[in-house]
């Protein structure tokens, strides 16, 4: 028999249903919270180990934070609702910018350190972030979370074709140019040598057509993949359509695994168990502007969770007030400064378990709990973590094409709901905000004559897109105090 408390949201279910349930609210997230340590791990050039280390260290702070979000700790933290935590997609964009410019353990020293800082901020703004969601009606919100998608897409696609550097970029340095180059660089290095140095960082242009990049065999597994998931989802009912993207990947990674593209070694080194520890990659390095950067990130993301919040407070019948508000968001802020002290990234709710929570008619706050203690224990297994590192991007890209095409149609289904007919003045906010954000994304060297130290804060399209957002509502609509209209915006989010 279940104990049951004065409300459903505390209701203790048997421990087989616990487990079943809690197992179904990771495979939702699992998709989604693996993709951003890949994303940012390849970005920053690390090596599979470290990349697969990354996903570890992921899942186990999604476990760690779900914990305190959903069972509470002290008076400070936890909204005490059915909540998975997960890395939001809106860091991704200045993630990736950040390693772009400095790849390798130091990129990942500077992330981790805005990261941190950014933590430490929400943490004390938590009260009063919680008080500015009028500031974000759903004609803001829908632009921002259409501007992630759009921008994520671009990742997807290089997944699909090749990223865009390396040995899968579109054109390669001719060998026989480079082996001229590696030999006019040596005979000038050698004792006695009359030739002239080499000049510093002089390198070769990639000129060579790439015969590897966009493979029909790799676009075909990532047709497939794609085509899967839409099967899946037609045809599928209730948690295994929750899931299709999940199942996606599964079939993709089988295909590719019998035709020979996916290698196993690094699976069968990786160890059985192991501690996720902190600062792996050295201490961090903080830098003021990378810090500002991810702290208008989190403002954001806590201004969704608001939103979500109270979305989940109506969907479960559980009042929440201005003090379980602060506590949730401030619970963004402590998965954010955890996840960089840990070498992972930021954290928030994520929409597709709000969502499960009104599929399944499930208010339990302890299948959350049930969830988070799943993550935290595959966190801990890195073979898991290297099976996942293992998948070609090909594979990913099928799934990413889906995952960051369905953020943009969240942006879009909460457009919908704009009143456009009466209000000329929400086009204007539209058209113009996205215009903006697409900026970094189709002319990203725009930024060449301004100062160096604003490049991290003005790279990402998604935090220009928030600002543009945000200065042009209160310029053509002000700010309304009914918070009622982006409540009803949150409870269609479910995919972001």
């Amino acid at each position: 028999m279940s104990d049951v408390s004065n409300h459903p949201v505390d209701e203790k279910l048997p421990t087989g249903k616990l487990a079943a349930l809690g197992l179904q609210h990771v495979l939702v997230m699992y998709a989604g919270a693996v993709a951003v340590p890949l994303i940012v791990g390849r970005a920053l050039k690390l090596s599979p180990q470290d990349v697969a280390y990354l996903i570890s260290a992921d899942l186990f702070c999604c476990g760690l934070v779900t914990l305190i979000q959903s069972l509470g700790a002290t008076q400070w933290f936890g909204i005490r609702l059915p909540v998975m935590m997960g890395v939001t997609f809106a860091s991704v964009a200045p993630m990736v910018a950040m390693a772009n410019a400095n790849p390798g353990a130091m990129g990942a020293q500077l992330i981790f350190g805005a990261i941190i800082g950014a933590g430490v901020i929400s943490i004390l703004i938590a009260p009063v972030v919680s008080r500015m969601l009028k500031f974000f009606p759903p004609v803001v919100t829908g632009t921002i979370i259409a501007v992630i998608g759009i921008s994520l897409m671009r990742i997807g696609i290089n997944w699909i074709f090749g990223n865009p550097v390396g040995p899968t970029a579109p054109s390669i340095v001719n060998p026989e140019h480079k082996q001229w180059l590696d030999a006019a660089t040596a005979a000038a290095s050698a004792p006695g040598s009359t030739l002239p140095a080499v000049p510093k960082d002089l390198a070769l242009l990639p000129k060579m057509p790439n015969p590897k990049y966009a493979d029909l065999t790799g676009v075909g597994i990532a047709g497939l993949v794609l085509v899967t998931i839409m099967l899946i989802s037609k045809y599928a009912k209730g948690f295994v359509a929750n899931i299709s993207v999940l199942l996606g990947i599964v079939v993709g990674g089988i295909v590719a695994a019998a035709m020979g593209l996916m290698n196993f070694d690094k699976v069968g080194k990786a160890a059985w168990f192991d501690f996720v520890l902190p600062f792996q990659f050295g201490m961090p390095i903080f830098d003021s502007i990378l810090i500002l950067t991810m702290t208008l990130v989190m403002i954001v993301v806590m201004i969704e969770s608001t939103g979500m919040f109270l979305a989940l407070g109506e969907m479960t019948d559980k009042k929440v007030d201005q003090a379980a508000l602060t506590r949730g968001l401030r619970t963004d802020g402590l998965g954010t400064l955890l996840g960089g002290i840990f070498n992972t990234f930021p954290y928030t709710s994520f929409s597709q378990n709000v969502g499960l929570v009104a599929v399944t008619g499930v208010k339990s706050r302890f299948v959350c709990v049930a969830g988070g203690l799943i993550l935290l224990a595959l966190g801990l297994l890195p073979k898991m973590a290297a099976l996942i590192e293992s998948l070609p991007t090909v594979v990913l890209g099928g799934a990413g094409l889906v995952m960051f095409g369905m953020v943009a149609a969240t942006g879009i289904r909460i457009l919908s709901s704009v009143d456009f007919k009466n209000n000329s003045y929400n086009a204007m906010i539209v058209a113009i905000s996205i215009g903006i954000g697409m900026i970094p994304l189709i002319a990203p060297n725009f930024k060449q004559w301004m100062p160096h130290n604003l490049h991290p804060l003005i790279e990402s399209g998604i935090l220009l897109a928030s600002i543009s957002a945000v200065l042009l509502n209160l310029f053509f609509n002000g700010a309304s105090g009914d918070t009622r209209d982006a409540v009803e915006a949150a409870k269609q989010v479910d995919s972001h």
